[in-house]
């Protein structure tokens, strides 16, 4: 009677490892999209903090599809 259990108790084992696993390997991979997105957002902030800085006649560039349309900073 003993073995049965036993078989059962290392099935469900397994299943949780797996599901541990699987669980810590979608945690990693969200650690890494919030280091991406913390990235992106601290870069974008940097660029807004410098264009704010330049005069409101500052010509500058703004990419649509394949050109680039160029605007004034107090347009934007």
């Amino acid at each position: 009677m003993a073995a049965p259990i036993d078989l059962e108790l290392k099935k469900a084992f397994a299943e949780l490892q797996s599901k541990m696993i699987d669980t810590q390997q979608k945690a990693k991979l969200t650690d890494l999209q919030i280091d991406q997105l913390t990235r992106m957002k601290k870069h974008a902030n940097l660029t807004h903090a410098e264009i704010k800085t330049l005069p409101d006649n500052t010509r500058m560039y703004e990419g649509v599809g394949r050109i680039k349309r160029r605007r004034t900073w107090s347009a934007l």
